[in-house]
């Protein structure tokens, strides 16, 4: 849902909807408000997020990330591509902290997000390590690889595909003109597909993809 309709239909999104939400913890929502508040510091001094995006933390970013853990309940081993701002890699690893063996590794490839990253896994104490480099460049096993805004899915594919080849299953949330996407990366790839409708987005989908291969 765009901020706009949800002006227009009266409904308030802050911590304690995302609380009801998602189950979340105090704790849990404490480290929430911490990242919020680094993040609106270190957007002064660099673009991680547009300015008018922050006022909607919660909907927009926050919520957005978390609808995909329940999509792969269990799983401990995560690596979101094109990390950013942290989303959805570091509010991922917010709500796995303390759960025995979680990490979420953060790959960005621009030297001044891996430090804004960084500071951010410090200040909250959570289970992530930041990786600067090319996501494609990479070859870790992990349960489940994501991404958001990153690239178009045929793209997108090519980076994960170190990560899916070693079982992992894709997340990865897009927007709208998303069929299309799809039928581009049909042309290039085999891949086992099911398309989930965001809960934090009436026009947003979640792409969770496996098997993995290139059309021969």
């Amino acid at each position: 849902m765009s901020a706009a309709a949800r002006r227009e239909s009266g409904l308030v999104w802050d911590a304690a909807s995302f609380a009801r939400e998602t189950g979340a913890t105090p704790a849990q929502i404490a480290d929430l408000e911490r990242y919020q508040a680094l993040l609106a510091e270190w957007n002064q001094r660099m673009s991680l997020v547009g300015a008018a995006s922050l006022a909607d933390f919660w909907p927009r970013h926050a919520f957005d990330s978390a609808q995909l853990l329940p999509l792969a309940p269990g799983t401990k081993t995560w690596i979101d591509l094109g990390a950013g701002a942290g989303f959805p890699g570091l509010v991922l690893a917010i709500l796995l902290k303390g759960r025995p063996g979680a990490l979420v590794t953060l790959v960005e490839s621009q030297a001044k997000k891996c430090r804004f990253l960084d500071a951010v896994v410090e200040a909250l104490d959570a289970p992530a390590v930041v990786r600067h480099a090319r996501a494609e460049d990479l070859a870790l096993e992990v349960e489940v690889v994501t991404a958001r805004a990153v690239a178009p899915l045929d793209r997108l594919l090519g980076f994960a595909r170190p990560y899916l080849a070693r079982g992992a299953i894709g997340l990865f949330l897009k927007g709208q003109g998303v069929e299309a996407e799809i039928a581009e990366a049909r042309r290039h790839w085999r891949f086992e597909l099911e398309v989930i409708r965001s809960r934090s987005d009436a026009g947003g989908r979640i792409l969770k993809v496996s098997r993995l291969a290139p059309v021969r």
